[in-house]
C-alpha cells in the first residue's frame, strides 16, 4: 500500500495576520491522522518536518514520498514514533521492537525498511510519526514512557500542572535534530506550556489526544502581539512555525505529543512571552 501524503508551504506572519478560520485550519491543522489501515504524512517546509500517522491492520511499510527525491524514507532523515493505540511492533531493517501504550522509537538515518503491525487487529497500535532531516546516521533506540526524563510544571491554582515526559531528546537518545516528548494534564487542569513561548530557532508540532468524548481543545498560535485560535478534536495535530506561540486550552484534561527540529538542540532554548502581553 502507498504512502499518502500532502504537502504545506511556510507563510510569512504579516499574512498569516490575515488569514480567516478556514485559511487557518488549511495551512496549520492536520486532520487526516489515525485512519486504519494507512499512512498519511504532512510534509511541511517549516524545517522539513514530516508529521504523520500509520495505523496498521495489516502490515504497513514506510515507503519514500515524491518530495523527498530519495531512494527509501530514511535515506537522509531520522523519525520518531510514539504509540498511542493497542499494543503493535515497528520492524527496522528487520530488527523488531515491541511498542505498548506510549511508548517511543527512534530510527536513525540509513535505515532502509521501516514495517509497521500490530498485535491484535481488532484493537490496532496507532502509531504517531514525526521526521526531520538527518546529517548522519545514529542508532535506533526504544524509550518506554517509565524510561522518559520527566518534568513536573505548573499548578492546579493555574490550571495548568502537568507531567512533561521528554523521550527522544538529548541524554536520553542522540539524534541529529529531532526531538519528541508527551505532556500529560492532570485533572483539573487544562491549560499546557503557559506561559507561552516562541523559539525562531526550532519548529513544533503538536499532536493532541486523551481528550474526551465530546470534549476539545483550543490550541493558541500566532505572534505574540497577534495570536489566533484553532479549535482541535482528538488525535488531530498543528504545526506550529517558528515565529508562533504554541499553547492550549481544553474544556476537560488531556494529553499532546510534541515534536520538533531546527538549529539546535536545546530544550530550554525559548523566548518566554509574560501573560499579561498576549494579546
Amino acid at each position: 500500500m502507498s504512502t499518502n501524503y500532502d504537502v504545506r508551504y511556510a507563510s510569512s506572519p504579516k499574512v498569516v495576520k490575515q488569514y480567516d478560520t478556514q485559511q487557518l485550519r488549511e495551512e496549520f491543522l492536520i486532520n487526516n491522522l489515525m485512519e486504519v489501515g494507512k499512512i498519511n504524512l504532512t510534509y511541511t517546509h517549516y524545517d522539513r518536518y514530516i508529521a504523520g500517522s500509520a495505523v496498521p491492520v495489516n502490515p504497513l511499510t514506510l515507503n519514500t514520498i515524491d518530495p523527498l527525491k530519495a531512494k527509501y524514507f530514511l535515506e537522509r532523515r531520522e523519525l520518531g514514533i510514539i504509540n498511542v493505540g493497542g499494543r503493535g511492533t515497528v520492524e527496522a531493517d528487520g530488527k523488531v521492537y515491541k511498542l505498548g501504550f506510549k511508548d517511543a522509537l527512534y530510527i536513525g538515518s540509513g535505515t532502509k525498511e521501516v514495517v509497521f503491525k500490530s498485535d491484535d487487529a481488532t484493537n490496532p497500535a496507532k502509531y504517531y510519526i514525526n521526521s526531520a532531516p538527518a546529517h548522519t546516521s545514529y542508532p535506533t533506540k526504544q524509550v518506554s514512557k517509565a524510561e522518559a526524563n520527566k518534568l513536573e510544571l505548573g499548578s492546579l491554582e493555574t490550571a495548568n500542572h502537568r507531567t512533561v515526559n521528554q523521550m527522544i531528546i538529548g541524554g536520553i537518545v542522540t539524534t541529529c535534530q529531532l526531538q519528541m516528548g508527551m505532556t500529560e494534564l492532570k485533572t483539573g487542569s487544562v491549560w499546557n506550556t503557559m506561559p507561552a513561548h516562541v523559539h525562531d530557532r526550532r519548529m513544533e508540532v503538536y499532536f493532541y489526544l486523551d481528550i474526551p468524548e465530546n470534549q476539545a481543545v483550543c490550541h493558541f498560535m500566532g505572534e505574540p502581539q497577534e495570536t489566533r485560535h484553532i479549535w482541535m478534536d482528538n488525535h488531530q495535530a498543528v504545526i506550529s512555525p517558528p515565529w508562533s506561540i504554541h499553547s492550549g486550552s481544553g474544556t476537560s484534561n488531556y494529553t499532546f505529543i510534541w515534536g520538533m527540529a531546527g538549529e539546535n538542540l536545546d530544550y530550554a532554548d525559548m523566548d518566554v512571552c509574560k501573560i499579561t502581553d498576549l494579546r
